[in-house]
């Protein structure tokens, strides 16, 4: 019984032992950007609601396609008679016929449209929609990469802002201790104690403040992608370097966005739709041919056809022209025109604002560079300032209020300094959004720039 404990207790310690070695082997699994916009990608109702409509609009194209195909048509029918006539005989005398018979009718008809200038611009106007919907869709995935970057890194930043408040919490505790013993043995004062505390209370609303914060990005990254939260992938410090973008000249965006913007494509294909829409109207004034070709065969048709049975085959030409409509045409022709002037004025208002955004955000983007450099230079003096500060408190020639400023400067250069980071990323995609770049490369070059 002995033996087979001590062998029981030492496979007991060598399973404990693999499950943490394996434990530590495993890495946390964290969500990065590309999983965060992957499962947004099929999860966003506003996404799942726009490729649906793309959908619907794109089954436009083969209706209007149709009306050039062949129109085949068959009807048939069949009656039962019951016929009474009264009248009178040639002597004068009333006389009453009844007689009861079956009739029918079969009739097989087809016509193939020639000349229809109005099917025409029909084709040609679906052609622009389904552009106009698959620009759209492509507005709307752009849309969402933004929409999940900027939830993505809102979260990133309320976790840091929060962990700084912790820590200068931890800080002023620590100086709030310091004091009271100072001022229990004779070397402090009242005025450092109270300092500390109302710095220490200070910290502690923050501190709620910023939880509640961090309950709110979170749940937006939820509502996004449709998961519970997990741990973020955070931002690479090592691996992240904020560049000028490339190309260096705001204009080379703006041409660039100019050409690419699905938002611009949407806007020109609408515009496109308009034309056609005035030469849809103008062909209410235009005449059309169709051919015709038609094979009936009746039996019994009138009362006079008792019995009787007719095979009719008919092929021919079918001209319509319109001559008066009480001015209906020209009525939808000026429609039309208004409705294209109102198409190529919300393309020009939007080719404008579109310049104003990108070069907002190249600006973004040049400025962060420049923000982000000074801010860690002021990061780094002030954790020299913070040194400096305890070792002349030390020494006697600083106060806790001077180490206390030290700690809370400090603070803020790096809260400062990780917003500054978040903005340029976000900058930069919002950048190559507007510009048209493909969606996966852009969040592929930013999720190289987190870490588990």
């Amino acid at each position: 019984m002995t033996t087979h404990y001590k062998n029981r207790s030492k496979l007991t310690r060598l399973a404990g032992a693999c499950a943490a070695l394996f434990a530590i082997a495993l890495p946390a699994w964290s969500l990065d950007l590309r999983q965060a916009y992957e499962a947004a990608y099929d999860n966003d109702a506003t996404i799942r609601a726009s490729r649906a409509g793309a959908e619907a609009t794109r089954e436009r194209l083969p209706q209007a396609i149709s009306q050039w195909h062949p129109n085949v048509s068959f009807n048939a029918g069949r009656n039962y008679n019951d016929l009474t006539s009264q009248g009178r005989s040639f002597t004068g005398q009333p006389t009453t016929s009844q007689v009861h018979y079956y009739s029918g009718n079969q009739t097989l008809s087809v016509r193939q449209s020639i000349y229809r200038p109005y099917q025409s611009a029909s084709v040609r106007q679906a052609e622009a929609q389904v552009e106009d919907a698959d620009a759209s869709l492509e507005r709307d995935e752009q849309s969402l990469v933004v929409r999940v970057g900027e939830a993505y890194f809102d979260a990133l930043l309320a976790e840091d802002q929060l962990q700084l408040v912790l820590a200068q919490k931890t800080t002023y505790a620590t100086q709030l201790d310091a004091a009271r013993k100072g001022f229990a043995a004779g070397s402090g004062t009242r005025t450092d104690i109270d300092e500390a505390q109302a710095r220490l209370d200070m910290t502690l609303a923050q501190e709620l403040e910023m939880r509640q914060n961090q309950d709110f990005t979170r749940h937006r990254v939820e509502v996004l992608t449709g998961k519970p939260m997990e741990p973020l992938a955070r931002l690479d410090i090592a691996q992240f370097k904020a560049v000028q973008p490339v190309p260096a000249a705001v204009d080379a965006w703006i041409e660039r966005a100019e050409q690419n913007s699905p938002e611009l494509r949407s806007l020109r294909a609408q515009l496109e739709a308009a034309r056609q829409e005035i030469d849809k109207a103008r062909a209410g004034h235009l005449p059309t041919l169709d051919a015709v070709a038609q094979w009936s065969r009746t039996h019994s048709d009138s009362v006079v056809s008792v019995n009787s049975h007719y095979d009719n085959k008919t092929l021919g030409l079918q001209l319509t022209v319109p001559l008066y409509a009480g001015g209906y045409v020209s009525s939808t022709m000026r429609q039309a025109v208004a409705a294209q002037t109102r198409a190529q004025e919300a393309l020009e208002a939007t080719r404008r604002d579109l310049g104003v955004r990108v070069h907002r955000e190249f600006r973004g983007m040049t400025e962060g560079v420049l923000r982000i450099q000074a801010l860690e230079q002021a990061v780094r003096s002030a954790e020299q300032a913070v040194q400096s500060n305890r070792r002349s408190f030390s020494a006697g020639v600083r106060t806790t209020i001077d180490v206390l400023n030290a700690e809370q400067q400090k603070t803020l250069a790096l809260r400062d300094l990780a917003q500054a980071r978040y903005v340029y990323v976000v900058s930069h995609m919002r950048l190559q959004s507007l510009a048209g770049d493909d969606k996966q490369t852009s969040v592929s070059q930013v999720n190289a720039w987190l870490k588990p």
